[in-house]
């Protein structure tokens, strides 16, 4: 083979090799993007994330888009909170179906769900803002979602009542979506916002 020819094979596998990584680096953003997964750990805590770390994560189904969540069996659904949501929600202004959405989102209504980041409860507080709000315990349902609910009231003030960048904020932070003024470019808080969304749509129109 001359020096051509040689230079000509070696540029072929070359560009073989990045399109490989490139069609390998497409397919995980893709997956990031659209899989949602509940993980169990060695002491039974479950969290919720959009990257598979072990095997004891299950996929968020998309089915007729509305969401199967494969919890835990002891998993209690929306009707054991409807009267709670209803009367916090309206107490502080929030339309009911949205606080349900996000509650459907965040925890899948397991009032024990822990996240890997620590995140506890129906809506997932952190303990620095648990503490702020006054939620001494994080995973009793009620004290949850009053906490929850009037967080997510006052970014919703915060952002002039726009739904989808306050749901931004509530994923990844105010601060950061009030610097940009947009949803950030982040898979995972983009992935939230619609899903949310989409089961709020669904709340809202009796579909759930």
């Amino acid at each position: 083979m001359n020096r051509s020819g040689w230079k000509l094979q070696r540029n072929v596998h070359w560009l073989a090799a990045a399109i490989v990584v490139l069609l390998a680096t497409v397919i995980a953003w893709q997956e990031a993007e659209a899989g949602m997964y509940t993980c169990q750990d060695s002491r039974g805590r479950i969290s919720y994330t959009n990257v598979r770390s072990n095997a004891q994560c299950k996929p968020i189904l998309f089915k007729n888009d509305l969401v199967t969540m494969e919890l835990s069996s002891n998993k209690r659904g929306t009707e054991n909170y409807d009267s709670e949501i209803t009367s916090i929600a309206t107490r502080y202004g929030v339309d009911p179906s949205l606080i349900k959405a996000i509650i459907h989102v965040e925890s899948g209504f397991d009032h024990r769900a822990v996240s890997g980041m620590g995140a506890k409860g129906l809506m997932q507080l952190m303990p620095g803002t648990a503490r702020d709000l006054q939620v001494y315990n994080p995973f009793n349902a009620k004290q949850n979602i009053d906490g929850g609910t009037r967080y997510f009231r006052k970014i919703m003030d915060d952002f002039n009542g726009d739904v989808k960048l306050a749901l931004a904020a509530y994923n990844a932070g105010p601060y950061l979506v009030s610097k940009l003024h947009r949803i950030p470019a982040i898979p995972e808080t983009r992935n939230y916002v619609r899903q949310v969304m989409r089961m709020y749509h669904l709340y809202k129109s009796g579909s759930l």
